[in-house]
């Protein structure tokens, strides 16, 4: 009867060491875990929250609040009824529907406008071979880096020469050019399949018919953030429409608002000023709600890729 031997152990094979206890994962409901969470993830989130929200709260409130509960040493911070007689000062003391419609054409004509051209640069730079394509992109990332007051300047000048003071296409003309919309939309178009497009081609479709039925339907994401952005832009601007407009009628709602607090200028009009800024901003809280859905995936389009 043979007996057997006990197996020496390869030398050349690797060593198993038993895995070190400090490196064990903590279990997901841990201690551990659960201060990590709190600490790095939702303290942060909430103090952002707590720094946007909470004056954004405290206008809308103080626009209930008569002038003896925003002007008090006594900090109220609900109002003792709400009273709508701030929204209907605001809305008489200036012509306040015309400032809305003003906005409402300057926003929509100007964010129409800017969409369209980035899209079309933007498809241009992609998908179109013309000489120094590069350079001209180039030119769009410098323009990125170029503060907007440095145009206002040039800009006064050549509108007010061309007759354009005073007049909504006066508001409109200078800033049609979007040079984040072309830059992001040129790099969310460069991440598309080339072979869709080529496919396409071979079918005998154009450049017009390849930017309509495929590349704008699968990029409505990216063209939503972009359409988002320069509404909020257009809707916003302020220094420009105060330097060419200097009457009512041609006014937008940011400037109008600086013709209310030049008429509610006393303590007695903080009231009146807090509702007229809730009228500004709710228009586009309105519209970012029913956008906002697109902007992460807008943003991040392109920025994966397999």
């Amino acid at each position: 009867m043979t007996s057997l031997s006990p197996v020496s152990p390869d030398p050349t094979a690797p060593a198993v060491t038993a895995p070190d206890p400090g490196l064990r994962r903590d279990r997901p409901l841990s201690r551990r875990n659960l201060i990590q969470t709190i600490v790095g993830g939702y303290l942060p989130l909430i103090i952002a929250t707590l720094v946007v929200f909470l004056p954004l709260l405290w206008m809308v409130l103080s626009s209930f609040k008569q002038s003896g509960e925003i002007v008090t040493t006594d900090l109220k911070i609900l109002p003792e009824s709400l009273n709508l007689e701030n929204y209907r000062t605001a809305m008489t003391t200036v012509p306040f529907g015309q400032f809305f419609l003003n906005s409402t054409i300057v926003t929509l004509a100007g964010a129409t406008i800017k969409v369209l051209l980035a899209i079309l640069t933007a498809y241009a730079l992609v998908f179109v071979r013309f000489p120094f394509r590069n350079f001209i992109f180039l030119l769009i990332l410098v323009a990125l880096m170029v503060p907007p007051q440095v145009s206002i300047l040039p800009n006064f000048i050549l509108i007010a020469g061309i007759g354009g003071k005073n007049t909504l296409w006066g508001i409109i003309l200078p800033g049609l050019g979007t040079a984040f919309g072309t830059f992001l939309l040129r790099q969310h178009f460069r991440t598309l399949p080339a072979s869709i497009l080529e496919s396409a081609e071979m079918d005998g479709a154009g450049h017009w018919r390849r930017l309509w039925q495929i590349v704008v339907p699968v990029s409505v994401p990216s063209i939503a953030t972009v359409a988002l952005v320069t509404i909020v832009t257009e809707w916003n601007d302020y220094i420009w429409p105060l330097i060419i407009t200097d009457r009512p009628e041609t006014m937008t709602l940011p400037v109008g608002l600086t013709l209310l607090q030049n008429n509610e200028s006393n303590a007695a009009g903080w009231g009146v000023l807090m509702a007229g800024a809730v009228l500004v901003i709710v228009p586009i809280l309105i519209v970012f709600a029913a956008l906002q859905r697109y902007i992460v995936a807008g943003l991040t389009q392109g920025s994966v890729t397999g």
